[in-house]
């Protein structure tokens, strides 16, 4: 099997690298998961990103062990969820994690949403400080946190998060939130890049037009939009044709016109759940 391209990586601001195209196993049947993951490490994908509260953590560590790929050239995420940000609870849910994972460390552990009316997020910070001393996460970030909640956790803490995973795609570009972060050192993770299906995205003449120009699909056009605009981003799939032609998006580069008229597609259009409703 010929050596796939890498993924270019970018340097957090804790000085740890990440691949800037992964993989998300959000809602990927845990029953498959092993399966699905595999095919992604043999396609070229080395950065995975999964959740407690996705339930396929165990998954994802089976396709790691098999995997033969050396745990360095692996850059694995997975996130504390809303019931567990107590400091006691998070450190539990860290080593259940990592227990699922099969792994003695993660490279990214994130709060997975603000949770606002638990109004703890700034303990939960606090507590993933301790994981990340206790070299149980090489980096620390969060996820689904809106400015005034960043601007807490860093005015409260000593540590600024590597990253702010949220939902972002071309109809929702989320400028005030990423011009904040990269004004900070917080670097932007894409989640729903391809807006999930939840409006005609790929079928958007500024996207067709620019896949024609390029011989490539709308999908790999919006990916690599997102990875010129400088977002870390992880699409998913199930169909291991689909993943391998995500990740093939390293051979072509957008023009500069072609990156204005995808930008100018925002249109504020949110098509999941706002951070201040997910308790």
């Amino acid at each position: 099997m010929s050596t796939p391209t890498p993924a270019p990586t970018l340097t957090l601001n804790d000085g740890f690298t990440i691949p800037q195209l992964g993989f998300g196993v959000f809602k990927v049947d845990p029953a498959e998961t092993e399966r699905i993951v595999t095919d992604a490490l043999e396609v070229g994908y080395r950065h995975i990103d999964t959740a407690a509260i996705y339930g396929n953590e165990e998954g994802v560590g089976r396709a790691i062990a098999a995997s033969g790929i050396p745990r360095d050239e692996l850059f694995i995420t997975t996130k504390l969820w809303n019931d567990r940000q107590a400091p006691a609870e998070a450190h539990k849910a860290i080593d259940e994690s990592l227990a699922k994972l099969g792994l003695d460390y993660v490279d990214l552990y994130l709060i997975h949403w603000p949770a606002p009316k638990n109004g703890i997020y700034l303990e939960a910070w606090l507590a993933m400080e301790e994981i990340k001393a206790a070299g149980k996460a090489r980096s620390i970030g969060v996820s689904n946190f809106l400015v005034p909640q960043l601007e807490e956790i860093i005015a409260g803490s000593n540590t600024v998060p590597v990253v702010n995973q949220i939902e972002l795609h071309p109809a929702f570009a989320q400028r005030e939130i990423s011009t904040f972060a990269r004004a900070n050192g917080i670097e932007i993770e894409a989640w729903g890049p391809l807006g999930q299906g939840k409006y005609e995205l790929l079928e958007l003449p500024d996207v067709t037009a620019a896949a024609e120009a390029h011989g490539k699909t709308a999908a790999q056009v919006v990916i690599r939009w997102h990875l010129q605009t400088g977002n870390i981003v992880f699409p998913k799939s199930n169909n291991r044709g689909r993943i391998a032609e995500n990740f093939d998006v390293f051979d072509f580069e957008l023009t500069a016109d072609e990156m204005a008229s995808i930008d100018a597609l925002d249109s504020g259009k949110r098509v999941a759940s706002h951070p201040d409703d997910v308790n």
